[in-house]
């Protein structure tokens, strides 16, 4: 299914069994629209950010994942005010929050999926 993308209602149990199949934690900050909704993953490891990652579509008209928002090692109080303001911007967002030992290799075979 070239330049297509599951809806948000089967994507995102999926990405939380994958981090909890790797033995990490995974939880939905904001629950949003079923079918059309943007999906942000906000990955961290042991509770330090690690990076946000955003599902665009790109030039050839397929979806890939790319980092977005604050860099790794943010403090929490910039995380939360860039969450803030992506819900105010897209209410339909969902938020996903993965916390994982391995979060490199995770943000890697994500954005190699697409």
């Amino acid at each position: 299914m070239s330049g297509g993308r599951l809806p948000p209602r089967l994507e995102v149990p999926a990405l939380l069994r994958r981090a909890e199949a790797q033995g990490g934690f995974a939880t939905v900050l904001n629950k949003g629209d079923p079918e059309s909704g943007a999906v942000l993953l906000v990955v961290t490891s042991r509770g330090r950010h690690v990076s946000a990652l955003e599902r665009v579509l790109d030039i050839s008209g397929d979806y890939t994942w790319r980092a977005a928002g604050p860099p790794e090692s943010a403090e929490s109080a910039e995380v939360a005010s860039f969450l803030s303001k992506q819900r105010q911007f897209d209410p339909d967002l969902w938020l996903i929050e993965l916390d994982i030992a391995e979060p490199e290799r995770f943000i890697a075979e994500t954005t190699s999926e697409g």
